[in-house]
């Protein structure tokens, strides 16, 4: 076998590897939360506080973002039936001219949300920027994470890894 025929057979052993690896890891993060991930409010247990992670409000064509539109109405909606009392708006402010928390705030007072029940937490660059802050800088080690079923579960496993009950 000529060395040529060696390193392709080993490359294409190591990337079959590093694929299971990765689907195995997919496969537990979805697995070890799914239990946790609603989509019917009337599921959703109650909590004090729920944090909304962030998105931007705009699509790169300037459309509305869906992804933007569903989380805020999803948390009006768990705050008006008594679900949550209290919002964390976690996301990204870099420039003044994008600023996540900012806009999910005026979203939700637009949706009769009281301005009291609301905290802007500008750091939350990622996920797990937000969940860690959360817990260690706002103090909470039980929320409602308001995001897309796609994206919860890996806000979950990052959440269950910090002992919140999320």
């Amino acid at each position: 076998m000529s060395f040529i025929k060696k390193v392709l057979k080993w490359a294409l052993i190591a990337a079959g590897l590093v694929f299971c690896v990765l689907l195995a890891s997919n496969i537990w993060v979805v697995k070890s939360t799914e239990e946790d991930v609603f989509t019917n409010f009337n599921d959703v247990p109650g909590a004090t506080v729920a944090l909304v992670l962030g998105t931007s409000n705009k699509l790169t064509n300037g459309l509305p973002n869906p992804f933007f539109n569903n989380r805020i109405a999803t948390a009006a909606t768990l705050y008006k039936e008594g679900k949550v009392t209290h919002f964390i708006l976690s996301g990204d402010n870099r420039t003044i001219y994008y600023n996540e928390p900012s806009e999910m705030r005026k979203a939700l007072l637009k949706w009769g949300v009281p301005d009291s029940v609301i905290t802007l937490d500008y750091a939350g660059l990622r996920t797990l920027d937000s969940i860690v802050r959360c817990k260690e800088i706002f103090g909470q080690d039980k929320i409602i994470i308001i995001t897309q079923p796609f994206h919860s579960y890996r806000a979950l496993f990052i959440s269950h890894y910090y002992n919140m009950d999320a």
